[in-house]
């Protein structure tokens, strides 16, 4: 094992840098700029059960230090995504790939991720739970640690690779929540999705995301997603992969020493789209600089 070497959910990385769901598509676009085998994983656009057009437009916006987004879940479905998605990502990525599911019901994510668990590219289900619940009034699978467990429970029933669950940070406690998941049966545990925001234009007078509000990302949200990181790593027994903000090398290691197995970069994708390429690149220097012999020396003890 290398230095940047890392495990999660015991399958080897070979280093830690994993762009996020939604940012980096089914990685064929970017591997026309790189050869994305260089990553340790990715993790695939969130896939629901049926195909989705997403939110009328506009739906993307500029902030300080940072995006919002509400592109409504767009994808192809899952029967498309095995069809043809992933017979296309297998030709320029020969690595276990991260699936992120999203769903609207606990039926919906039992579905999709049975299909998804199926295909033998697929090493891990992310497990998108910040999706409104159309069975239980609208209210987020994320924000209640019955609702979290339930769908985990429906996922673990159904699948044999590890389970990821990824938590919304629009909650009082992140850890109850995370807890939950846990004692349910999850693997992991991957945060954060993104904070809830709105803009207005000035000139109009009204939000700028025809949505009204939407996902805040990129390098703003940091402090937060790593201080709840670091709140989940250290009350759970099960890997914790880290993201939110992150975009330099730098970063990376403060993920990894909150308590991160792994970590995703998101947004700075969508700035740079050699940006992961680049912090792979630069983790040895700024490991030398820090006195970093490996990375898993950081790891913190379970």
């Amino acid at each position: 094992m290398g230095r940047l070497s890392v495990s999660l959910c015991g399958i080897q990385l070979d280093n830690p840098v994993i762009p996020a769901s939604g940012t980096f598509g089914y990685g064929y676009e970017f591997a026309e700029l790189y050869d994305i085998n260089i990553l340790g994983s990715f993790s695939f656009k969130g896939t629901t059960r049926e195909p989705r057009f997403g939110n009328a437009t506009p739906r993307i916006a500029d902030c300080t230090a940072g995006m919002l987004n509400s592109v409504g879940l767009q994808n192809p479905g899952v029967d498309r995504v095995i069809d043809t998605e992933l017979p296309r990502l297998a030709k320029c990525f020969h690595k276990p790939v991260m699936a992120n599911v999203s769903g609207f019901s606990v039926e919906d994510y039992a579905y999709t991720c049975r299909r998804l668990d199926a295909e033998p590219q697929v090493g891990w289900l992310e497990v998108n739970i910040s999706c409104p619940n159309v069975h239980g009034g609208g209210m987020s699978f994320g924000t209640d640690p019955a609702q979290a467990a339930s769908v985990v429970r429906a996922v673990k029933a159904v699948t044999t690779n590890p389970v990821i669950i990824k938590l919304t940070p629009n909650v009082t406690d992140i850890v109850s929540v995370a807890k939950a998941c846990e004692e349910a049966g999850a693997d992991g545990i991957s945060l954060i999705n993104t904070l809830l925001g709105m803009r207005i234009d000035l000139k109009t007078r009204k939000p700028i995301l025809a949505n009204t509000m939407g996902g805040f990302s990129g390098p703003a949200v940091f402090p937060v997603a790593l201080r709840m990181v670091w709140q989940v790593a250290h009350a759970v027994q099960i890997p914790v992969v880290g993201m939110g903000g992150v975009s330099t090398a730098e970063d990376v290691l403060e993920m990894l020493m909150a308590g991160a197995s792994a970590v995703e970069v998101g947004a700075a994708n969508l700035v740079d789209p050699w940006a992961c390429k680049k912090i792979i690149e630069t983790l040895p220097a700024v490991m030398d600089r820090y006195g970093i012999g490996s990375l898993d020396e950081l790891r913190i003890e379970k």
